[in-house]
């Protein structure tokens, strides 16, 4: 069974804490067997080599008959029984072990065949040292982990919010903020070292201002085309109203209509590409505005009013959003289309074969159509550009039984800052 980790378990700071925590740990832990053994030995040294030196003496002693002094003792019965053994073998050891309540060091040898000849020495106050040694070990290791995490928090803290800078940059850029910049201070000093987060920062920096160029080049060109192509279609409007009746007549003044409706709906997605369209606000009635919208596209569209409610919004844009969604309902979907208004709440509804797969996941494309559809692909385009201006969400899907659903959500309340009026278009 997988366990589900929250989603902090797998930030990169907590990464780094558990990295740092375990390699801190392993770090002491193998600085403080080095350091306990090392002591350990010495000590042990010092009180075998003490040991053995009062057993020579001891045994010199017996040899000669003298009394054997404090701590020495022919087969005493504390000795341990393995350290005996060994004496009674012939050999000469030493063995630290537990003795009246308290540690011992013993050293043995042979006497008088099967004899042992012991001597033992306190080792209470070096047992302590040791004890007391580990303790130091532990405290201090403790210490260093918490000075080491600390100064490590530090660090991985100030990176990973460089990082989340770095990110939230992007994610405002993803979402159109083409302005939006990281300004890592490592990258406006040439000659400060960069690391790895002000390399991604700058790259991020570089990729935005060129994006918003090549946007900018591109919105520039879209509307000097259409700005360009206004005057002469003019004309070519004013001249085709002069020809005589007639089949001819009527395929040129659909063409030139067809032209001067793609003309203003570049210039219209250009104002909006420039991000600073201002709203003339008013109070409006959204069941009447829905009728206004159905009869001015000519089109048998029902009217389902569920709900009516007043809402502060843009007039004119409010009734363009709504007119394209009308107009592509009937254009690319069936009969009957619905309107209907629950509140701040529109939605458009026909009953055709849906929104195409693309436009239901990432929205609508300009100029791109399915199927050999008539259009250019700007009216759900114009819509989602006057919807964001007006503050509203439009969401474009298939129901379950059928045909496309367009669903226009108006805000409680205006954008802040846009009840200004439009500026010179």
């Amino acid at each position: 069974m997988r366990l589900a980790l929250p989603r902090w378990a797998g930030t990169l700071a907590v990464k780094a804490a558990v990295f740092i925590t375990v390699m801190c740990c392993a770090l002491a832990a193998l600085l403080g067997v080095l350091v306990h053994v090392s002591v350990t030995n010495r000590t042990v040294g010092q009180a075998r080599d003490l040991a053995l030196s009062r057993l020579e003496d001891a045994t010199t002693a017996f040899e000669a008959g003298e009394t054997l002094g404090w701590g020495a003792s022919v087969d005493p019965p504390g000795l341990p029984g393995s350290l005996r053994a060994l004496a009674v073998a012939g050999e000469r050891g030493t063995v630290v072990a537990e003795h009246r309540g308290r540690p011992t060091m013993w050293a043995a040898g042979p006497v008088d065949g099967d004899r042992a000849l012991a001597v033992e020495i306190d080792y209470s106050q070096s047992a302590r040292t040791i004890e007391a040694l580990d303790s130091s070990i532990l405290w201090s290791s403790a210490l260093a982990i918490g000075a080491t995490l600390m100064v490590g928090a530090f660090a991985v803290t100030r990176v990973t919010r460089r990082l989340h800078t770095t990110a939230r940059v992007a994610r405002r850029i993803s979402a159109g903020d083409l302005d939006a910049r990281v300004d890592d201070p490592r990258t406006e000093e040439p000659g400060r070292p960069q690391d790895e987060v002000a390399a991604v920062a700058a790259a991020l920096d570089t990729m935005a201002a060129t994006l918003q160029g090549k946007l900018l080049s591109e919105q520039r060109f879209t509307a000097d085309v259409a700005h360009e192509l206004r005057t002469p279609l003019t004309g070519l409007h004013a001249a085709a109203e002069l020809l005589p009746p007639g089949r001819p007549t009527e395929l040129v003044r659909d063409r030139v209509a067809a032209l001067r409706t793609l003309t203003e709906d570049l210039l219209e997605i250009s104002r909006l590409d420039t991000g600073r369209e201002r709203l003339e606000l008013d109070a409006e009635e959204l069941g009447a505005l829905a009728g206004r919208v159905v009869r001015a596209s000519g089109t048998r569209t029902a009217i389902r009013v569920v709900r009516d409610t007043r809402v502060e919004t843009d007039r004119r844009r409010l009734e363009r959003v709504l007119g394209n969604l009308v107009s592509n309902a009937h254009r690319h979907g069936r009969a009957p289309v619905v309107l209907t208004v629950d509140g701040p709440v529109v939605t458009v509804r026909d009953h055709g074969d849906g929104y195409p797969e693309y436009l239901v996941a990432h929205g609508p494309q300009r100029f791109r159509t399915e199927g050999g559809a008539k259009g250019h692909g700007l009216g759900l385009t114009i819509a989602v550009g006057q919807a964001e201006v007006l503050g509203a969400r439009l969401v474009f899907a298939n129901a379950p039984d059928g045909g496309a659903v367009a669903t226009l959500t108006l805000p409680r309340t205006p954008p802040a800052g846009d009840a200004l009026p439009d500026g010179p278009r």
